[in-house]
C-alpha cells in the first residue's frame, strides 16, 4: 500500500468524511490536517488565518513536516491526510510533500455545491470575508482547482457521492494504478 494518502480539494469537498472512510476501508491510519494544526497550536486554522495568512501557512507547513516526518520512522506506517482547502496555496507546504511518497488525490467539486456547503455555516471564513464573497469564492475555485489537478496523482468527482463510495472510488483507483506501475517495471501487459 502507498505509504501516504493526501485528499486536496476546496472547502466542503467531503476530504475529511472520505478520508475517514477511506482509512476504514485501507485499515490504516487517518488524520485531519487542520485538526492536528489547531492541536499544535491551540488555536483553530480559522484564527490563525485571521492573524495572517503566513502565520496559518507556517504552522501548517509544520504540521505536515512533523506528521510525516514521525509517520516514516514507522516501519511499514500508512496514512490518508486530509489537507485544508487552501494548501495548493502555500509553496513551503508543497515542498515538504514532494520529500514524502505521497499519492495526492484530488476531490473535485463544482464551484455552486462548494459555496453552497459554505453557506450554510454560521460565519464564512477570513479569506471570503469580501465586498462580494459569491464572486470572490467562485475566483479562489477557479484559481485552485488548476492548482489541485497539477498536484494531484488522482481526480475523483465528489459531488453528491456519499463519502463510502468516493473511498471505494479512491481504493480501486490506487489498485490500477499500482497495477499499471508493477506491470510496467515487469514488462507485462494487461489490456
Amino acid at each position: 500500500m502507498m505509504r501516504f494518502i493526501v485528499l486536496v480539494g476546496p472547502k466542503h469537498s467531503g476530504k475529511t468524511s472520505a478520508g475517514k472512510a477511506l482509512a476504514s476501508l485501507l485499515s490504516c491510519g487517518f488524520v485531519d490536517l487542520d485538526e492536528l494544526i489547531a492541536q499544535r497550536s491551540g488555536k483553530s486554522p480559522r484564527a490563525l488565518y485571521g492573524e495572517g495568512p503566513e502565520i496559518f501557512r507556517k504552522a501548517e507547513t509544520e504540521a505536515l513536516a512533523a506528521l510525516l516526518e514521525s509517520e516514516m520512522a514507522k516501519p511499514a506506517s500508512s496514512l490518508v491526510i486530509a489537507a485544508g482547502g487552501g494548501l495548493v496555496d502555500n509553496p513551503d507546504a508543497l515542498s515538504v510533500m514532494r520529500r514524502f511518497p505521497i499519492v495526492t488525490v484530488f476531490l473535485d467539486v463544482y464551484a455552486k455545491i462548494a459555496w453552497k456547503r459554505i453557506r450554510a455555516e454560521r460565519e464564512l471564513p477570513p479569506f471570503l470575508r469580501t465586498e462580494n464573497p459569491e464572486r470572490t469564492h467562485r475566483t479562489l475555485h477557479k484559481r485552485r482547482t488548476a492548482a489541485y489537478r497539477r498536484v494531484a496523482s488522482l481526480v475523483i468527482r465528489a459531488d453528491g457521492k456519499s463519502p463510502q463510495k468516493i473511498a471505494h472510488e479512491i481504493s480501486y483507483k490506487l489498485h490500477l494504478t499500482r497495477a499499471r506501475y508493477i506491470d510496467k517495471r515487469h514488462n507485462f501487459y494487461h489490456s
